[in-house]
């Protein structure tokens, strides 16, 4: 198994609007010349906010863990028209109606996007047909038709209200879009509706006040690392003996009973030391390696 590079770890950077997350992560890479590097939790280029790039070989292996995370977003959702893109970066439609909805009203429609929900992605999206990315097909004029998928929106927090304009915060898990939910609920209202100004603010346990800009220096980017092991800080911490780190490093899976623990991935620890990703069976009281790292000592 190969040493984890010292300069593997997780970024922040802060977004600005204007520009795609793989220019961003572009920028990002000359900070880090020939070293791999992933982004997780596209934003679309009319956002801003957190942006969290994997730096390194086993930080960009362990992306995928931070993807999962649940996210928080502030978003300004305009009523009263629609949008080819539902955000203000499309084509407009005035809505059909005059009468602007009353708070009573939007905050009754609001409650059936809470929960786990049924939602559409938008059709300029990142969402794949048959392996081609709905943007775009939609930007050839293609017809785009992309299937309803479930997520979870945990909280939908009231910020502000002044027709047209509605302030929202919204946490919510990966596969989220807020764009949908700006379409959806002014679809509901019966006057259209969609995405003024979003902004993420987190993944996880990751924060806007963590990030860098992109007008950081190399070394100030460098400084800025954050472990790897914050990719996993939703994973159950799982303890394991020195003898059994070594096995679980070659691959091999352990036996033993775990009362505390339930069928599922977990994060494996070994005193102060990360280890890795493991897969707990409680049927058959065992454990597989998942993914695995070794650090620098």
């Amino acid at each position: 198994m190969r040493p984890v590079n010292r300069l593997n770890g997780f970024l922040v950077i802060d977004k600005p609007a204007g520009i795609t997350s793989r220019e961003a992560a572009n920028i990002v890479q000359t900070w880090f010349p020939k070293i791999k590097l992933g982004h997780a939790g596209t934003l679309d280029p009319a956002a801003t906010g957190v942006l969290v790039m994997g730096i390194g070989s086993t930080a960009t292996r362990l992306i995928e863990y931070v993807q999962d995370q649940e996210k928080v977003y502030l978003t300004t959702i305009r009523l009263g028209g629609t949008s080819t893109t539902d955000d203000a970066e499309g084509d407009i439609t005035p809505g059909k109606s005059n009468i602007p909805p009353d708070e009573l009203q939007v905050k009754t429609a609001l409650k059936q996007f809470t929960g786990s929900i049924s939602q559409t992605p938008p059709a300029y999206s990142a969402a794949k047909i048959q392996g081609e990315r709905a943007h775009t097909k939609a930007r050839r004029g293609e017809d785009v038709i992309l299937q309803p998928r479930a997520v979870t929106v945990h909280e939908i927090r009231w910020i502000r209200y002044l027709y047209p304009e509605l302030e929202l915060e919204i946490r919510c898990s990966k596969g989220t879009y807020i764009r949908s939910i700006a379409r959806d609920l002014g679809e509901a209202l019966g006057i259209g509706g969609y995405v003024q100004q979003l902004r993420r603010t987190r993944i996880g346990q990751l924060t806007g006040e963590q990030a860098v800009p992109l007008t950081a220096t190399p070394e100030e980017a460098q400084r800025a690392l954050l472990p790897i092991e914050i990719a996993v800080t939703h994973l159950v911490k799982c303890d394991v003996s020195a003898e059994d780190a070594v096995r679980l490093q070659k691959g091999q899976t352990l036996r033993g009973e775990r009362n505390e623990l339930q069928t599922g991935e977990v994060a494996l620890w070994h005193g102060e030391r990360f280890l890795g990703i493991g897969r707990y069976d409680a049927e058959h009281q065992s454990f597989r390696p998942v993914k695995m790292v070794l650090v620098d000592q």
